[in-house]
């Protein structure tokens, strides 16, 4: 099929012990998912129907990266996340058969510009331009599940320039990786590529130009990530 310019590349990330790397098709993010969170946002934490957000999929930045300070924004936020990658195509999926749709799990990083995120909500709006600009989805390699099984509890950990920010527990989630995907798989048919950040537990907080951002989840290593001047 002709084009009248060349396609963009497809994104992707990197697949633990692999040269392969893993194609991205959407990235599908849960807002307030763990109670303190909620909380030091100034929401209820009561198990409500989750919410998703997304961000463009060439948003994905690999671990490593060196990235550029975000415009528009003089409060840019790091998130510490599980990713969850879908490998199996499914809609409206049981949620006794949502691991069977999962491929492997990542160490993510939800970047916000916090600012602009909050000024959509007391306006009502979209969070597109709080949560969706380029290079916000830190993601590091993809780990197989059958190496290290399905992911419900361990610590989740996240520091700047080594000093401990946020320290949380996968167990903490209010709403679970196999309800998460069930849910979600009520609104649209998710497929192999699809991407889910699951969620960040309390102690969000601001990054600036020379720090260095690092996110562990136990079993799974660790990623880091340098912020560079505007």
């Amino acid at each position: 099929m002709p084009f009248v310019f060349p396609p963009p590349p497809v994104p992707s990330v990197a697949v633990f012990g692999d040269s392969a790397r893993l194609p991205v098709r959407r990235i599908f993010c849960v807002g307030r998912n763990y109670a303190a969170h909620a909380r030091e946002m100034g929401k209820d934490p009561d198990r409500e129907p989750p919410f998703f957000f997304t961000k463009p999929a060439d948003a994905v930045v690999d671990d490593g990266a060196t990235i550029a300070y975000p415009p528009l924004t003089n409060d840019l936020h790091y998130e510490a996340e599980l990713v969850v990658a879908i490998g199996r195509e499914g809609f409206n999926i049981e949620e006794d058969a949502a691991l069977d749709h999962v491929w492997g799990y990542a160490i993510g990083n939800d970047l916000t510009r916090r600012d602009l995120q909050s000024e959509a909500k007391e306006l009502g709006r979209p969070w597109d331009w709080g949560k969706g600009f380029d290079h916000s989805a830190v993601c590091g390699p993809v780990h197989r599940h059958e190496a290290t099984g399905h992911l419900s509890s361990g610590s989740i950990r996240l520091a700047v320039n080594e000093s401990r920010r946020q320290d949380g527990d996968l167990s903490e989630m209010i709403w679970s990786v196999p309800e998460v995907i069930a849910i979600l798989s009520t609104s649209m048919r998710i497929l192999p590529g699809d991407l889910i950040y699951t969620g960040t537990p309390a102690g969000v907080g601001a990054l600036v130009p020379g720090d260095v951002c690092t996110v562990e989840i136990e079993g799974i290593g660790a990623i880091s990530t340098t912020i560079a001047a505007h």
